[in-house]
């Protein structure tokens, strides 16, 4: 529960967002997870949801915005947001005193702790929200399987597919590319990143979310999409016949 005083100390909130940090160990097929795991975990959640599933944090510009974090797993988690710094003003232990608050864009929330963030949404866009530590942004994570990068499988993976059919083997070149891959898996099984935006394939699926601040917005309870650049604000493709030679 969230108790607001009823004078409160400070400036006025716009809005006040909690998101709970779990961790959990779903095996591949399975539905219910397993309570006995301590340490391993493959699923990693923002309020035990997943990216795309996780909530979109809905802001209008202008707005001060409090970001409430609670680590309910067994991982410290350092909660990182782009495009804006926040003031610590609370942990578990009670506010901050206003002389003793810090600014960052990365807050370490460690286990069984609360930590609380705030700053005015000024700069409008759609602005990502992880943790960074980089397996908890993802889902169906294992950790005991051996790294494989530049190891020649092309031999290997035929004789598998042979007793597995649909196997595809991975690690050998990077896994950037594994969300628009879309491998089948076993039943009830999430892909390690499925998430979708408007330029093409999020590679995240875990711990992630999208702070979306608009300048102008029609309510807070719909999602307005993705933002839309400003015309000569987004990269692209240059011809080198356009480009003036550089000296």
């Amino acid at each position: 529960f969230i108790v607001h005083p009823k004078q409160p100390a400070g400036p006025k909130i716009d809005r006040d967002f909690c998101i709970m940090l779990n961790e959990w160990r779903v095996d591949p097929g399975t539905f219910t997870p397993n309570p006995s795991i301590m340490t391993d975990f493959n699923m990693f959640t923002f309020n035990s949801r997943v990216f795309p599933g996780t909530a979109p944090l809905i802001v209008r510009k202008g707005d001060r915005v409090r970001l409430r974090l609670g680590n309910l797993s067994m991982d410290s988690h350092p909660i990182h947001f782009h495009g804006h710094h926040f003031t610590m003003v609370a942990t578990d232990g009670g506010p901050i005193a206003p002389s003793a608050r810090w600014h960052e864009n990365t807050i370490n929330v460690p286990v069984g702790t609360t930590r609380d963030g705030e700053f005015v949404a000024d700069n409008p866009g759609d602005w990502p929200l992880h943790c960074h530590k980089t397996h908890h942004a993802m889902n169906a994570m294992s950790h005991d399987i051996p790294n494989l990068l530049g190891v020649d499988q092309e031999k290997l993976d035929k004789k598998i597919r042979g007793l597995l059919p649909g196997y595809m083997p991975m690690g050998r070149a990077g896994m950037g590319d594994m969300g628009e891959m879309h491998m089948s898996g076993p039943k009830n099984t999430l892909p390690m990143m499925m998430g979708q935006g408007q330029f093409g394939s999020i590679g995240m699926g875990g711990m992630f979310t999208v702070v979306k601040i608009r300048e102008e917005l029609k309510s807070y309870d719909e999602d307005p999409g993705w933002y839309k650049n400003p015309p000569g604000t987004l990269a692209g493709v240059v011809d080198a016949k356009e480009v003036p030679e550089i000296r």
